[in-house]
């Protein structure tokens, strides 16, 4: 029997609903005689903490954090807590603080009828962006000088460290190699003539060590619209921290919206634990309606499974969660249904158990 242990950080707004459906269905899979058993310890951090305490996290919470398997993220954010805060003291501090410095996401049409792009199909878009997560322009650094005054100046220094930039780089073109498929660096070089030219030439660099490889390379404005116009050119696709974050939710656009968007936050190394997340945010109009969008917890449950080591599990969980959006009865109201968070969630659980029957899944 192989035992996780899981924190939780249920977080703000509808991060508590959704959290308990991707519970659930960990608990099902315990249930269905899978040789794995999962333990929840919950930490009711994030706004409404703050708050109380002044604190998004406890002081001691990285060392808190630090013996679990991985945490499981809700949502952060909330109305009352500037959102540079409710980023920096609980998010980005365990990114940075735990080395996650992959971001995985995938961007995968699941159903053709949930894109506003009315000739691509499922097999147009399907493609996983690689993001650094670590330092890039969320680093951090920068300064507010001449504050309130007319010579006022305001500096943001995106950091591109050789260690930093070599290592995603790398770990795309493992990604791309292992699983046969081409690799697109999106950067822009032509104007970001520091950054982004030692991206650039890191990624041609590490390149010459992956000839079996096909690459391209873009600029994120030109890639921008070949997401729209040309999704299919995208296979795997590495770049950095910021563009990372606006591509994948123009990616969310074309798929059916952030209700089905999730993100892996990895070390790769297994030195700390990993984060997994839904990427929709709090949504704090929509919260205790009952109505919140689980399937991006849920997809972020199959990438923690597949962290874990249990692929076949975590394809389990995906080829249910594709399944469920073809039946619009039993959909939230953003995918054009009117069933709840809960009632999504239990038939999700039905549908695994009917999958695996099937296919033997243990």
């Amino acid at each position: 029997m192989k035992n996780f242990n899981i924190a939780l950080i249920p977080g703000d707004g509808i991060g508590p609903e959704v959290v308990a459906e991707g519970v659930k269905v960990l608990k099902a899979i315990e249930e269905m005689g899978s040789n794995l058993s999962f333990s929840f310890t919950e930490f009711p951090w994030g706004c409404e903490h703050y708050l109380e305490t002044g604190k998004m996290m406890d002081d001691d919470g990285i060392e808190k954090l630090k013996h679990f398997d991985a945490i499981y993220l809700g949502a952060v954010g909330y109305p009352g807590v500037p959102d540079h805060i409710s980023l920096w003291d609980l998010l980005l501090r365990i990114r940075k603080e735990f080395d996650q410095y992959v971001n995985l996401r995938p961007v995968t049409l699941l159903n053709q009828s949930l894109t506003p792009l009315k000739t691509k199909t499922e097999a147009d878009i399907d493609f996983l962006v690689i993001r650094e997560n670590s330092e890039g322009e969320y680093a951090g650094a920068g300064d507010w000088l001449f504050k309130g005054q007319p010579e006022e100046v305001v500096l943001q220094t995106g950091v591109f460290s050789r260690k930093g930039t070599e290592r995603i780089i790398r770990y795309a073109y493992e990604e791309a190699r292992t699983s046969n498929r081409t690799l697109t660096s999106i950067s822009k070089g032509n104007a970001l003539n520091y950054s982004m030219v030692f991206w650039d030439e890191v990624f041609e660099e590490v390149g010459k060590e992956y000839p079996d490889v096909e690459t391209y390379s873009y600029l994120v404005d030109a890639a921008s619209l070949y997401l729209v116009s040309d999704p299919e050119r995208f296979e795997v696709v590495v770049t950095s921290n910021l563009f990372g974050d606006i591509i994948t939710d123009l990616g969310a656009g074309i798929t059916g919206g952030l209700g089905l968007a999730t993100g892996a936050n990895v070390n790769p190394e297994k030195e700390y634990p990993s984060m997994f997340e839904p990427v929709h945010g709090s949504a704090p109009d929509i919260a205790g309606k009952g109505n919140a969008n689980p399937i991006a917890a849920i997809w972020s449950v199959s990438q923690m499974l597949d962290f874990f080591g249990e692929e076949r599990w975590g394809k389990a969980v995906l080829t249910t969660i594709q399944d469920m959006v073809k039946e619009t009865e039993m959909l939230t109201p953003d995918l054009g249904g009117n069933a709840s968070t809960g009632d999504v969630g239990d038939s999700f659980i039905e549908k695994l158990k009917i999958a695996t029957e099937t296919t033997k899944v243990k």
